[in-house]
């Protein structure tokens, strides 16, 4: 039976046709065959592709700069400025935005453009990456790993059409490829798969990724410990214990690196906002970077000379920061440095991103805090809270921080302490994050509207008088049918917007002879009922004071109306196309 034009389908009605349509347990079932066939292959290739940036930069690019570095500071400078300056102009001319690379390009394909990667800069952008950390940059290499994982999946989408794969399955093999190379990477598949799913929002997971998320992170982390073996990446042996005193101290700790990353995030976020907006080549940018990157290494060693330099991957480092290897004033001074050198390294374009930075700074804090304040025998648990808190609190990821550090250490003793210190610096720190296109939930949301059109949301009986009818006419119309606003029309077409508070500025008295023209907005919001839904949502928004938004024909004859009400419950009712399109 066809249901009543105009007339709103009950939603118990319309849930009941959808399970007619759709079997759950074909779904579910064809689901898993799709994920099974293409995370497994996803896996391998990312774990390849990061195996070989790995032994580039960490097996022979890094330690050959570190050797040298160690042996001729005042070369730092000339080193970085010659990396970085090979990164920038690999970046401006081998890319199409230079300032687009890492895991904030992965961000944001996933929000704005449905998980596509334009491919014809991924090498280059990978090179430039190598470039970066491998010659001395404060960062890792999670930028390269999540940004080569992702766009693997993005460029899997395409040869895998055979399997079914719909538009929306896009976002999440692009996912499941930067979960794939965190997996890698860090040879922790728990953390690669929980970081994944929390990097794009600042208070919430991308769910819908996780099967094959999952599936592809533990391909990838078998393919490169066939390679390089599967001990944790950092050798540190974790406290067996702790007391409930301490747990009030990592909370105090957890607190006081919130602030400290939410100071660092409102840095690095304006200091990035003048660099892009500053008139000059990407490449003299990235070579100032450089340079002033080398001088945040060369402060350090004339003040502390020694192995440890805040600069460069720094893996090295981790083991004796988590350790207590070191003085308290020393390892603060570290980790301002480090967080110095990440601003500069990062801040103007680098291309990578600042995951093991604030590792490393956070524990360099939390080291300093547990010798000098509370004086702790395991100086290590306290490094590892700081290393937590300072996870959770700049990149908006706490489960993501407490598995990290149990996972890549060893250290399982660690996790409720670090918890605790990731969920108070995660609180502390409210909505700031390192990242400029994580966002809310709900934000995100808008997305699905993509597939609508304004037909589908709109309520075909718009309620309209003519222009010439008096505003008696209107006042009868606004008793019999209250609504915001009416449409006004003239020889079948919409000329303006009325409301019932227009008639306050005429006198009861004038009403049979004054006539609606008089009062009506002339700036009146229509749309097309083949809109995108999507950016009708913005036209309903945008003239909120004017009306509501009028569905129009070409000609201007009036179709129907659309507000945000009737664009929220075409979202809430929202069926994938590809969904929709399946056979049951």
């Amino acid at each position: 039976m066809r249901w009543p034009r105009g007339l709103r389908r009950p939603r118990l009605l319309g849930r009941l046709a959808s399970l007619r349509r759709h079997d759950p347990a074909a779904v579910t079932a064809r689901t898993l065959r799709q994920w099974l066939l293409v995370a497994p292959v996803l896996g391998v290739g990312s774990g390849l592709l990061v195996t070989a940036i790995a032994a580039i930069v960490l097996d022979w690019l890094w330690p050959l700069v570190l050797r040298f570095d160690l042996a001729h500071p005042l070369a730092i400078v000339p080193v970085l400025t010659a990396g970085f300056l090979a990164a920038g102009l690999i970046m401006q001319y081998l890319t199409p935005d230079p300032d687009e690379h890492s895991t904030e390009e992965v961000i944001r394909a996933y929000h704005e453009r449905q998980g596509r990667i334009e491919m014809r800069a991924f090498v280059p952008k990978l090179i430039a990456a190598i470039a970066t950390v491998g010659s001395g940059g404060s960062a890792a290499l999670e930028g390269p790993s999540v940004y080569g994982g992702g766009g693997l999946g993005s460029w899997l989408w395409s040869r895998f059409r055979f399997a079914g794969l719909g538009p929306r399955d896009r976002r999440i093999l692009l996912i499941s490829g930067a979960a794939a190379g965190m997996s890698a990477v860090f040879r922790a598949p728990l953390t690669g798969v929980v970081f994944a799913l929390e990097m794009p929002y600042k208070d919430d997971i991308a769910r819908e990724a996780l099967l094959p998320s999952l599936v592809a992170s533990v391909a990838a982390y078998a393919t490169m410990v066939a390679f390089l073996g599967s001990r944790p990446i950092f050798d540190f042996a974790a406290t067996t214990g702790y007391t409930g005193r301490d747990l009030w101290w990592a909370a105090l700790l957890g607190l006081g690196c919130g602030l400290v990353v939410t100071a660092f995030s409102v840095a690095y976020r304006r200091f990035r906002g003048a660099v892009q907006r500053a008139r000059a080549p990407h490449w003299l940018k990235m070579a100032a970077g450089g340079a002033l990157t080398g001088l945040c290494g060369l402060l350090f060693l004339a003040c502390y000379p020694g192995s440890l330099i805040p600069i460069g991957p720094n893996y090295e480092a981790v083991t004796p920061v988590l350790r207590g290897a070191h003085a308290a004033g020393e390892m603060v001074t570290f980790g301002v440095l480090k967080l110095a050198a990440t601003l500069c390294s990062l801040g103007v374009g680098g291309v990578s991103a600042m995951f093991v930075p604030l590792f490393l700074a956070g524990g360099a804090f939390g080291g300093a805090f547990g010798a000098a304040v509370v004086h702790a025998p395991a100086p290590e648990l306290f490094a590892a809270v700081g290393m937590a808190a300072f996870l959770a609190a700049g990149y908006k990821t706490p489960l993501t921080a407490a598995v990290f550090v149990a996972e890549a250490t060893g250290g399982h003793a660690l996790i409720i302490p670090g918890l605790i210190g990731a969920a108070l610096a995660y609180s502390v720190s409210g909505e700031w994050s390192v990242s400029g296109d994580q966002r809310l939930h709900e934000a995100v949301r808008v997305a699905d509207l993509a597939h609508l059109t304004v037909a589908g949301a709109m309520r075909r009986h718009a309620a309209w008088i003519e222009a010439e009818a008096p505003l008696g006419a209107l006042a009868r119309l606004a008793a019999t049918r209250p609504e915001a606003a009416y449409a006004v029309c003239e020889r079948g077409r919409v000329v303006g917007v009325v409301s019932p508070s227009d008639l306050g500025r005429v006198p009861p008295a004038e009403w049979e002879r004054r006539r609606v023209r008089e009062v009506m907005e002339r700036d009146v919001a229509c749309i097309g009922a083949d809109g995108d839904l999507q950016a009708a949502l913005h036209a309903v928004l945008a003239s909120r004071r004017r009306g509501p938004l009028f569905v129009t024909t070409e000609n201007g004859s009036l179709e129907g109306v659309l507000t945000a009400t009737d664009v929220l419950a075409a979202l809430e009712h929202a069926v994938p196309p590809e969904t929709a399109a399946e056979p049951g």
